[in-house]
């Protein structure tokens, strides 16, 4: 008993570090079948953090992990005659807004009230003042090549590029482009567009690279609006984020789905 209360005691520990430290990962735990009770924390790498499972299970179970961390989902999963429960730990993601225009207010509002974490940018200080926008966490301003040591990119950001100045977008190119960042839009029309893929091509990036950046942004919905366009944008990041056209495919049975656990 006493054995099995340091693990528990272990295991939850290991789950506050990640809430703590904001990293992606999941705790397994078997629910049903031999081992029940049975828990161990994973990493984003797959790697184990703390606790145990039984010696049989099969490691196919943290390839599953990584796929429902991939998809920030939390399932029941069926090996055999064992059930795990995979619950995924899912800090919040990353909102980083280039360009402090009407847009970028209502998109600060609107992703508020889906729990991202936003960074606005702009190298512009009277647009960029805590009065225009409330709902960000930090307010960077700057030109992106002066902030590269203050902004932070990685698999959980959702880069928005709202600037129509080339001066502007430039220098953060080379910071996005070649970053793990899962999404990144730009605004502009077709023909903005188009202009921006020809001066990258030019400038060395590969197809593979510029074919990264959405643009024009945000899903077709005839939005006209600063709000309209904003929900337009966080559609394509949500639908980005939550993969909704790529089939789930796990190792396991998948059973009871169940929402994350937000960090």
């Amino acid at each position: 008993m006493v054995s099995e209360a340091c693990q528990i005691g272990e295991v939850l520990g290991a789950c506050s570090r990640m809430i703590e430290e904001r990293r992606l990962g999941a705790r397994l735990t078997v629910v049903e079948g031999t081992g029940l009770g049975a828990s161990a924390v994973v990493d984003a790498q797959g790697g184990l953090v703390a606790g145990a499972l039984p010696e049989d299970t099969p490691s196919s179970v943290i390839t599953d992990a990584n796929t429902l961390m991939g998809r920030e989902r939390s399932m029941t999963v069926s090996y055999g005659d064992r059930d795990v429960f995979i619950d995924v730990i899912i800090p919040r993601p990353h909102l980083v807004i280039f360009g402090a225009v009407h847009i970028a207010q209502a998109l600060c509002a609107l992703g508020r009230h889906l729990d991202f974490d936003i960074t606005v940018s702009d190298a512009r200080p009277a647009f960029l003042t805590p009065e225009r926008f409330p709902n960000a966490d930090r307010l960077l301003v700057g030109w992106p090549d002066e902030l590269s040591g203050r902004l932070s990119f990685d698999q959980r950001s959702y880069v928005v590029v709202l600037s129509h100045d080339d001066r502007f977008e430039a220098p953060l190119w080379p910071l996005v482009l070649r970053s793990p960042v899962r999404y990144i839009g730009a605004m502009g029309s077709g023909r903005t567009a188009a202009a921006r893929r020809a001066r990258l091509a030019e400038a060395g990036y590969s197809t593979e690279e510029i074919s990264r950046i959405r643009g024009p942004i945000g899903i077709d919905i005839g939005a006209e609006s600063p709000a309209e366009v904003a929900v337009a944008i966080l559609g394509e990041i949500i639908s980005t984020r939550r993969q909704a056209q790529t089939p789930l495919e796990l190792n396991g049975r998948p059973r009871r789905p169940s929402g994350g656990r937000r960090t």
